[in-house]
């Protein structure tokens, strides 16, 4: 449960963050639009990221090398 509130609380400063770097208003629609391409298209990014890297990590040689004879 904590984790989906931490997800939660991230998304959201996220969304905040987009809001206040492009100078948003959410009572204009257009910009509420604005906003929503912004915003999926940075959480697509983040998985994106996040599946370069758990693959990345699964290429990775994990076990120490055997230096017995």
């Amino acid at each position: 449960m904590k984790i989906y509130m931490i997800i939660i609380i991230l998304l959201l400063l996220g969304a905040f963050f987009v809001i206040s770097e492009n100078k948003l208003s959410l009572r204009n629609p257009d910009d509420r639009i604005e906003l929503g391409k912004i915003y999926f298209s940075w959480v697509a990014q983040i998985f994106q990221n996040g599946i370069n890297l758990v693959g990345d990590a699964i290429k990775l040689e994990w076990l120490p090398e055997n230096k017995t004879g």
